[in-house]
């Protein structure tokens, strides 16, 4: 009989199978493609998708209501957090924002050790606020080019080194 028939610790509850932000972290990969680093001091993660709607409307439309199909899709992915300069993956980023180049970027989850995202995106806007009374701050947004490719059920568990990465 498991937890007494789950009478009061029943773990097929929502709560119990909710995913905490704490645990989602956004990593990059260096130029050779060889290191995944998850980017330091993260704070603020935001996965957004959207797709366009293309309306279809015409005269002969029935009972005057508006008809659309579904366009194109994009992603994006707004990243924020305290900045660590000395870090690999800032130094990575600062490069890429530099040269213009694109990122491959993985979104983790830490505590199942798994990856959830992935794709590549050109990294659109890399600000640094240096507060009086406050931490320094990043704030970085990409922008996907191609698919947001789903993980979930892939073979691509590689995982950054979260206790290194600082050369």
């Amino acid at each position: 009989m498991a937890f007494e028939d789950n009478l009061y610790c029943d773990f097929t509850q929502g709560a119990a199978q909710a995913v905490a932000g704490k645990d989602i972290v956004l990593a990059v990969f260096d130029s050779t493609g060889s290191d995944l680093l998850a980017i330091a001091g993260q704070q603020g993660l935001t996965i957004n998708r959207s797709a366009d709607s293309i309306e279809v409307t015409s005269k002969d439309t029935k009972g005057g209501w508006k008809s659309k199909i579904a366009g194109m899709k994009e992603w994006s992915i707004d990243n924020d957090g305290l900045y660590v300069a000395d870090h690999a993956s800032h130094k990575a980023l600062s490069k890429a924002f530099n040269d213009g180049e694109f990122v491959c970027l993985k979104v983790i989850n830490q505590k199942t050790r798994t990856g959830m995202f992935g794709g590549l995106a050109i990294l659109s806007d890399y600000s640094l606020e240096a507060p009086f009374d406050d931490a320094m701050t990043y704030s970085a947004s990409f922008e996907g080019n191609g698919g947001l490719v789903d993980l979930t059920d892939k073979d691509a568990d590689r995982l950054p080194d979260l206790d290194n990465g600082e050369d």
